[in-house]
C-alpha cells in the first residue's frame, strides 16, 4: 500500500461544490487498514476469481475516500448491504514506453449476490456479435451487409427495415450503433436473436465468465421456450441475393440452477405477490465480469488471451467510436438533443444531467437499469489533464422493495451516487501522483459531428 494513496483529499475542483472533506476520515494508515474488510489494495480481479474470494471485499482506500465526504455518501456506508452497493475502481498507471499497469480497488464487491444487470448485457452481446461476423467471413457478410430478421416461433417479431440506416435496410452495424449510442432494446434483441442464446452464452463461458447467463430479450416478456427459440434471420447483397441463411434456433443446454431473488414483494397480473420476485431464469453476470470485459476493449493486449474477444483493430476502433460519442454528434442514427442530451447514458460523473458535456473528457461505458438497479462501466479519460481510470457501479435504487410498482429511487438516489462517486474519483485522479503522463492520442475519435 502506498501512503501517498491515502492523502485527504480536497472537494474543489472542476467538478465538486466548494467543501472539505469530513473530519470522520482515519487519521492513519493503521486505522485506515484496522478498519478494512480487505488489507491488500493491490489485489486483482485474476487473483480473487483464482482464489475464489465471493465474500464481499472492500479495498481501504475506497473505503477512506466515501467517509471523506458524509455529505454524499453517509446514507450509502450505512446501508450498503441493504441497497448492494458495488463498486471497483481501476488505477491506470503507465510506463516510459506508455504500457498501462493495472491497480483494483473494491468497494462492498460481492459477485455471489445477484443484482439484475440490465441493458450492461448489451457490452458483451454486442462484442460476440462483431465475433461471430468473422467466424462467418466466408460468406461475404460484413456489419452493413442488410441483415432481416423473420418470424419463426411463437413471441417472434420481424424486422425488414430501419428507418435509422441511410437506406432504410437494418444490419448489425446500426444495431451495435444503437446499443452505444441511446442503449436501444430492439436493438439488442435483433443481436441476440441474430447469435443465438447457445452461442451467446458458450462463448462467454469459453472466455472463462463461467457465472454470466445472457438468457432473454429485453423489454419484451416471453417464456423461457420462447426465449430459447431465435428468429430466422437472412442477410442479403445489395440487389437482394442472399448471402447466408440462418435458420430458427433452439438452445437445448440447461444451465447451472440458480436460486436469485430480488425484493420483498412485486406486482403481477395487477394484483401484489408478498414473497421476493425470483431472477434466477432473467440474465445474470457479475460486476467484476462487466469490468474485465471492458478492460478487454480498452486494452485488449493486457486482458489474458482466454478472456478476450475474436476482434480486429476496427472492430475496436469501431466500439470505442460509438462507446464514446454523444447522440446529439451522431448523423445515422439521428437523435435529437433535447430527448438525448449529451450525458444520455453516462451515468458516472453526470448522473442525470442534461446540459451539453465537455468535450475534454470521454466516457467509454455501458450503462444499465431495470426493476430500481442502476449500473455503469466506463473506462474515463481527460485529454486535457491526461488522466484516465476505470469505474464500474452498481445500486438498488428499490428502497420500498417492491418490485414492478414504478417507484424506483433512481433520482433522488441512484442517479446522484453516480454522479458524486465519478467526481470524487475524478477529482482524485487529478491530484493522483503519476511517474508518466499517459499518452491518450489512440482514444482521440473523429466523430460524425
Amino acid at each position: 500500500m502506498i501512503l501517498k494513496e491515502l492523502v485527504t483529499i480536497c472537494a474543489i475542483s472542476v467538478f465538486m461544490p466548494a467543501c472539505g472533506p469530513s473530519k470522520k476520515a482515519h487519521s492513519t494508515l493503521q486505522e485506515i487498514v484496522k478498519d478494512s474488510v480487505l488489507l491488500r489494495t493491490d489485489t486483482t480481479l485474476s487473483e480473487v476469481k483464482s482464489e475464489k474470494l465471493y465474500k464481499a471485499r472492500t479495498s481501504p482506500l475506497l473505503e477512506t475516500l466515501l467517509q471523506e465526504y458524509p455529505q454524499y455518501f453517509d446514507r450509502i456506508l450505512r446501508n450498503r448491504n441493504a441497497l448492494n452497493v458495488q463498486v471497483i475502481y481501476t488505477q491506470v498507471n503507465r510506463d516510459k514506453k506508455n504500457i498501462p499497469a493495472f491497480t483494483d480497488f473494491f468497494f462492498n464487491v460481492d459477485s455471489s449476490k445477484y443484482f439484475y444487470p440490465a441493458s450492461t448485457v448489451k457490452l458483451p452481446t454486442a462484442l460476440l456479435a462483431l465475433q461471430r461476423l468473422h467466424e462467418l467471413e466466408n460468406t461475404g457478410i460484413t456489419k452493413s451487409t442488410t441483415m432481416v430478421t423473420e418470424n419463426g416461433y411463437s413471441g417472434q417479431a420481424s424486422t425488414f427495415n430501419d428507418p435509422k440506416t441511410p437506406d432504410g435496410r437494418p444490419n448489425i452495424e446500426s444495431y451495435i450503433k444503437k446499443i452505444f449510442l441511446v442503449s436501444d432494446n430492439d436493438a439488442f434483441n435483433r443481436l441476440y436473436e441474430f447469435l443465438g442464446q447457445k452461442y451467446l452464452n458458450e462463448e462467454l463461458h469459453k472466455k472463462a465468465y463461467e457465472d454470466a447467463q445472457i438468457v432473454h430479450r429485453l423489454d419484451i416478456f416471453l417464456s423461457e421456450d420462447e426465449n430459447r427459440h431465435t428468429n430466422p434471420v437472412r442477410f442479403l447483397d445489395n440487389n437482394n441475393n442472399v448471402l447466408y441463411n440462418q435458420p430458427l434456433q433452439f438452445n437445448e443446454t440447461r444451465y447451472a440452477e440458480r436460486h436469485d431473488s430480488l425484493g420483498k414483494a412485486y406486482y403481477k397480473g395487477g394484483g401484489l405477490i408478498n414473497t421476493p420476485m425470483n431472477f434466477s431464469k432473467k440474465n445474470r453476470i457479475s460486476l467484476e465480469d462487466l469490468h474485465t470485459i471492458l478492460r478487454s476493449v480498452i486494452f485488449p493486449q493486457n486482458v489474458p488471451q482466454e478472456k478476450r474477444f475474436n476482434l480486429t483493430d476496427s472492430d475496436y476502433a469501431f466500439v470505442l467510436h460509438y462507446m464514446s460519442q454523444f447522440p446529439g454528434e451522431t448523423i445515422y442514427p439521428f437523435y435529437d438533443s433535447l430527448n438525448f442530451p449529451d450525458g444520455y447514458v453516462k451515468f458516472l460523473l453526470y448522473g442525470s444531467q442534461k446540459e451539453p458535456l465537455p468535450k475534454n473528457i470521454r466516457i467509454f461505458n455501458k450503462v444499465g437499469d431495470a426493476y430500481g438497479e442502476l449500473i455503469d462501466i466506463a473506462y474515463i479519460v481527460d485529454f486535457d489533464n491526461q488522466i484516465e481510470f476505470f469505474l464500474s457501479a452498481a445500486i438498488d435504487c428499490n428502497t420500498d422493495e417492491i418490485i414492478n410498482d414504478d417507484v424506483y429511487d433512481y433520482d433522488s438516489l441512484g442517479f446522484p451516487f453516480m454522479k458524486n462517486l465519478g467526481r470524487v474519483i475524478y477529482d482524485y485522479e487529478l491530484k493522483r501522483t503519476r511517474l508518466y503522463k499517459p499518452d491518450l492520442s489512440n482514444f482521440k475519435m473523429a466523430y460524425d459531428k
